[in-house]
């Protein structure tokens, strides 16, 4: 399986080198993987392209079944556990920060009081690192938002659960020309700075696609992805931002947030397992309650005014 790990990382990292910091061993010992497991099939799996290699159509057949070992074992290890009753000593979750704050509390009360007898541990991640270490088995569930670093929605690798639908709002500093409307034109903010996350967390991608879809690109004037930073950007005017109604407002004076007119941004929170395991016990209970949790958020995010048009009043922040 070590072996097959290494063509698997090849396959989605594309470089040896890549594979290797995803697996964190050398591209040495990632080669030596590579080899051996050529070897033992005998058959090549890998053809030099450049200075690169890529992968032999053998290797696209070995990595079918790869998948389907994968899964199976996945599955004996739910048997397992089941034979147990599930007492497993141990579940990770792995997530990104807005659904460590609005998510988990809930999930993570109701497991600690009906499931005393599983330590539950969590992780903040995003694609890929958050999949790379489903793949390892470092953690056991995985919370992710659908954009472009996340595994498609056909990966045959894992079990997926939609969680919920995210709504993202326009946060305006309080003194802002647009503040006293009830729904923001985003057309009418292409000249304003904007604050967005890294282009590759999930919120700095759906934001950027927000604006392109509007019809601009933004001026990012400052990189940010801690919220209690970019919602105190907002309030000293220094630009504007979109904030997920996922994450939990809180009194500030100096800031207000209105919905987008139109078709409302959103981004899709789901949580994935490794397939095959989406029967343990442990998971299913944990599943559950995600579901329920995202179920309880809804559409409008924890703000609980969730209404169309949502308007906040003025003075809300967002707390990570």
């Amino acid at each position: 399986m070590r072996r097959l790990s290494a063509l698997r990382e090849l396959d989605r990292r594309g470089s040896v080198a890549k594979a290797a910091q995803a697996m964190h061993l050398t591209p040495s010992a990632v080669s030596q993987q590579l080899t051996a497991l050529s070897r033992e099939l005998g058959v090549p799996l890998v053809e030099r392209k450049g200075r690169g290699v890529r992968l032999t159509g053998q290797a696209r057949i070995v990595l079918q079944h790869a998948d389907v070992i994968a899964a199976q074992l996945e599955r004996a290890r739910t048997d397992l556990a089941a034979w147990g009753h599930g007492q497993r000593g141990s579940l990770t979750i792995g997530a990104f920060s807005s659904a460590i704050s609005g998510l988990l509390p809930t999930v993570l009360t109701d497991l600690n009081q009906t499931r005393p007898d599983i330590d539950i541990a969590v992780v903040e991640a995003e694609p890929p690192d958050l999949f790379t270490r489903l793949d390892a088995g470092e953690i056991d569930v995985a919370i992710a938002v659908d954009f472009a670093q996340a595994p498609p929605f056909t990966d045959r690798r894992y079990a997926r659960t939609d969680l919920l639908t995210d709504i993202l709002d326009v946060a305006l500093p309080a003194i802002h020309r647009l503040a006293r409307l009830h729904r923001i034109p985003l057309r009418e903010l292409a000249a304003d700075p904007w604050i967005v996350g890294d282009a590759h967390s999930c919120c700095g991608a759906v934001t950027r696609s927000v604006c392109a879809a509007g019809g601009f690109t933004p001026e990012i004037r400052h990189s940010v992805n801690d919220w209690q930073s970019l919602v105190a950007l907002v309030g000293a005017g220094a630009g504007v931002a979109l904030v997920p109604r996922l994450v939990q407002p809180l009194h500030r004076p100096d800031l207000v947030l209105r919905a987008p007119e139109g078709q409302p941004p959103v981004r899709h929170v789901f949580a994935a397992v490794r397939e095959g395991g989406e029967n343990d016990p442990v998971l299913t209970a944990t599943l559950e309650r995600l579901i329920a949790a995202g179920e309880a958020v809804g559409p409008g995010g924890n703000s609980g005014a969730a209404q169309d048009p949502w308007v906040a009043k003025p003075g809300l922040i967002i707390n990570d």
